[in-house]
C-alpha cells in the first residue's frame, strides 16, 4: 500500500509515526511523507542543519519520498484553507497515495490544527479527480507535546483506536530518527525525552496487550 504522512513540521513525523513508518517500510509498503512548513523559525534551539537532520532521520526510517511545503511556522491560520488543500492533493495525486495519516485536529499547536483540517478536505480528491486511488484508511496520530495538550472541551481530543506493535526495535529507530534532529530532545520529565517516548509506547503496548506500541485515531477505513 502506498502511504502518505501529512504533517505540519520536520520531525513531527517521527514524533507521531516513527516507529510505525519503519515497521510499514519493512513490510514492503511504500510510505511519503509532505511537510506543510519546513523552516519551523519559531522553535527553541532551532538546528542550522535542518534539511540535513531531515534527510538523516528520513533515511533511518526508510521514507522514499519527501513533499516540502513552505508555508509559514505557527502562522498557518494565516493561510487560506485552498491553498493548504491543494498541496495535499498534488502530494496524493502525485504520490497516488492509498492510505493517508495527519495531526488530530485538535492538537495544540495550530499548525497541526490546520493541517488536520486541510487534510480532511484533500481527502475527497478521488471522488472528484480521475487517476487518483480509492483512500483505504485515514488516520490521525499522536504527537507528543501537543496531542495530549487538547484543552479546549468543546473539542473532540484524540481517541485512540488502532494500535500498532512496533516492539523494541521500532522504538530504537523512533530514537535515532528524533535524534537526527538536532535540538529536538529534551531532558526528562519533557514528553520529546527519550524516557517518555519510550514509555509512551510501552503504556499505548500494555493497553492492548503488547511490549511496545504506537497508537492512532482511524476515522475511515474502505472494507473490513
Amino acid at each position: 500500500m502506498r502511504y502518505l504522512f501529512v504533517v505540519a513540521h520536520p520531525d513531527d513525523e517521527v514524533l507521531g509515526a516513527g516507529a510505525t513508518i519503519y515497521k510499514l517500510v519493512e513490510e514492503g509498503h511504500q510510505v511519503a511523507i509532505a511537510i506543510m512548513s519546513g523552516h519551523a523559525a519559531a522553535r527553541a534551539n532551532i538546528s542550522a542543519t535542518l534539511s540535513e537532520d531531515e534527510k538523516k532521520a528520513m533515511d533511518i526510517m526508510g521514507v522514499q519520498q519527501v513533499y516540502h511545503a513552505d508555508f509559514p511556522n505557527i502562522k498557518m491560520n494565516t493561510v487560506p484553507h485552498l491553498e493548504l488543500v491543494q498541496f495535499i492533493e498534488k502530494c496524493i495525486e502525485d504520490w497516488q497515495a492509498e492510505a493517508i495519516i495527519t495531526h488530530h485536529p485538535s492538537d495544540t499547536n495550530i499548525d497541526h490544527q490546520e493541517t488536520g483540517r486541510a487534510v480532511n478536505a484533500a481527502c475527497r480528491l478521488f471522488q472528484r479527480t480521475e487517476g487518483v486511488p480509492k483512500l483505504c484508511l485515514v488516520a490521525y496520530m499522536e504527537v507528543p507535546s501537543s496531542t495530549e495538550w487538547s484543552l479546549n472541551s468543546a473539542e473532540n481530543s484524540f481517541k485512540p483506536n488502532t494500535f500498532v506493535e512496533v516492539g523494541k526495535s521500532g522504538v530504537e529507530i523512533k530514537l535515532r530518527a528524533l535524534e537526527a534532529y538536532q535540538g529536538v530532545m529534551r531532558p526528562y520529565p519533557h514528553p520529546r525525552s527519550e524516557e517518555a517516548i519510550e514509555g509512551l509506547a510501552a503504556y499505548r503496548g500494555a493497553q492492548y496487550g503488547a511490549e511496545y506500541a504506537e497508537t492512532f485515531e482511524v476515522v475511515y477505513r474502505r472494507g473490513l
